[in-house]
């Protein structure tokens, strides 16, 4: 399907090598938002789809999203033109270790649904390789640029597989940014869990307490947490 509509805006994806999934509108939806942001950075955007997302959900001014991809920046920029947000949204074709290099700004919101998959094996099509393989962004590298370019009182949020879940928190304490919101994703009752949905912040709290999502009940048949996660964006919510 190459292009994806939600209820307030559309997502062409024919030239992206991830197209739209469960993990970035879970992600999207359910990342913290705090008094006002006024900048956001989706970093690693594909479609861009979330800074589509946090366009809707905030009246921040400033989302950039960088996106190595030459393909995919091309999509994510004609995205965010079509959209009713095209003033607040911009694009950097770039990777991430040359956006680092002269930080500019400040963000009061850092997204990313990273590349996963450490394995070894590798597919045919190195352009999905790049989006889904974790050497095109490691973990450390992520965690060293939110560190740089977080605002001190601003929100780090992440999707990742459950398995890195421990290894993720403990790569940023590293540099002292602590879980907030934990939140653990399963298909279904009887599945196990497969994703973490991870917010840091600059201070620790004292209690943290994980929640589960369990996405479906039967197949095609959805929960009601996830209906009401997810209701402001699927048009068949």
């Amino acid at each position: 399907m190459s292009k994806f509509a939600f209820k307030q805006f559309s997502v062409q994806q024919d030239k992206c090598a991830m197209k739209i999934g469960t993990d970035s509108v879970l992600l999207g939806a359910w990342c913290p938002i705090e008094k006002n942001p006024f900048s956001v950075l989706d970093i690693g955007a594909g479609t861009g789809v979330l800074s589509l997302m946090l366009a809707q959900r905030t009246n921040a001014e400033q989302i950039d999203a960088l996106e190595i991809d030459e393909d995919a920046y091309e999509q994510c920029v004609e995205n965010f033109e079509a959209s009713h947000w095209s003033d607040r949204l911009f694009c950097f074709h770039a990777g991430l270790d040359e956006f680092v290099e002269e930080p500019e700004d400040e963000y009061d919101i850092i997204i990313s649904n990273p590349p996963f998959y450490s394995e070894d094996y590798k597919t045919d099509n190195s352009q999905r390789d790049l989006a889904r393989f974790q050497d095109a962004l490691p973990f450390e590298e992520l965690i060293e640029a939110a560190d740089l370019l977080l605002s001190e009182n601003g929100i780090f949020a992440v999707i990742i597989p459950y398995k890195e879940e421990e290894r993720f928190i403990d790569l940023c304490s590293e540099v002292e940014l602590f879980p907030v919101k934990v939140t653990r994703v399963k298909g279904s009752h009887t599945t196990p869990i497969v994703r973490s949905l991870l917010a840091f912040k600059r201070y620790e709290l004292s209690v943290l307490t994980a929640d589960e999502l369990v996405i479906e009940i039967n197949r095609h048949e959805y929960t009601d947490d996830y209906i009401n996660l997810t209701k402001d964006f699927y048009l068949k919510m």
